[in-house]
């Protein structure tokens, strides 16, 4: 059976760049004629990238997080989602390997779950390493990357439309800030961007009604306590895209005197543990975090099994938990 070895001897280039083609790594700066020649050269010797199922038998996955363990407990979304993939692995008899960009290894695994946003340079490390790559809560699609992600477009029209049929129509929101650890590059959040469509197309959007605060509940807390301080004019519903925003935007808004869902009625994101327990309780869009992360490691295993000639994108929808903090 022709390697991929094989490959490169008739093609005449290295094998890291037969495997970086037939992966159809967009990033690869090659000659055009060099990958006509590749597939050709594959083509000759029948090669197949179906037989990944000997990786499998170690029953070992990767996981490389792009939070910390202290920013994991600032807000509990990527938390939740890797207990999820603990919890399945555990399940299969499946060794987790937690590794961090800095301590790569080459050892031998059945694929590379990666849990979080990163940026091109280091999905180049992850791709160094392994072919088989998941990644979890960022949309890899447009650079031929393997994803699971939200559907963040049906989250805010669930929540939009809530609040335009309790007759809200002065909405906000308090938008997650975050940026990519290499360079500190921005992150847009998607809910912001879904959030902004929606309004605008029924004419209700007002960038007035916009805030933004790293994903924490003291920054969500000091953002809304600055927005009410200095406007004259605030919204009667507001959406943060996380519950930890959520929580903190709750504080500042009980504590400059307002009342919650009288005043101002507020709709987190995520569904953690606290959303039940604050006060008022929360209301959220719920995301199934953990199944989530168990689905993630049953879709690694099998792209292990069988190649993907496409990257494989899996979108999940969420549902709306109507508690007291709306009416």
């Amino acid at each position: 059976m022709a390697t991929i070895r094989d490959i490169a001897k008739l093609a005449g280039v290295s094998p890291a760049t037969v495997s970086r083609v037939l992966n159809y790594d967009q990033e690869l700066s090659v000659a055009q004629e060099t990958k006509q020649r590749i597939f050709e050269v594959a083509e000759e010797l029948n090669y197949t990238k179906h037989k990944r199922a000997n990786k499998a038998v170690k029953s070992v996955i990767r996981l490389v997080q792009w939070y910390n363990e202290a920013e994991e407990l600032a807000d509990l979304y990527y938390l939740s989602i890797r207990l999820g993939i603990e919890k399945k692995a555990e399940e299969l008899n499946i060794q987790i390997r937690r590794e961090t960009l800095n301590d790569l290894s080459d050892t031998q695994v059945s694929g590379t779950i990666a849990l979080g946003k990163f940026d091109a340079e280091q999905i180049r490390q992850l791709r160094k390493v392994d072919d088989n790559l998941l990644f979890v809560d960022f949309d890899g699609m447009n650079m031929g990357l393997n994803s699971i992600v939200v559907d963040f477009d049906q989250s805010l029209n669930l929540v939009i439309d809530y609040f335009i049929q309790q007759g809200h129509q002065k909405i906000g929101i308090l938008s997650g800030k975050e940026a990519t650890k290499h360079n500190l590059q921005p992150i847009e959040d998607p809910r912001l961007h879904a959030f902004k469509t929606k309004l605008e197309q029924i004419n209700l959007y007002r960038p007035e009604f916009t805030l933004t605060a790293a994903f924490s509940m003291e920054a969500g807390k000091t953002a809304m306590t600055k927005f009410l301080m200095e406007t004259k004019e605030y919204p009667n519903a507001l959406f943060a895209s996380s519950d930890a925003l959520a929580v903190g935007a709750m504080q500042a808004i009980q504590e400059a005197g307002l009342k919650i869902p009288e005043d101002i009625s507020v709709i987190g994101f995520n569904d953690v543990s606290v959303a039940k327990y604050v006060s008022p309780s929360l209301s959220t869009v719920k995301v199934e975090t953990e199944w989530m992360g168990e689905l993630a490691v049953s879709t690694i295993l099998e792209l292990a099994k069988e190649f993907s000639p496409v990257p494989r994108k899996i979108t999940l929808g969420t549902k709306l938990i109507q508690r007291d903090s709306t009416k």
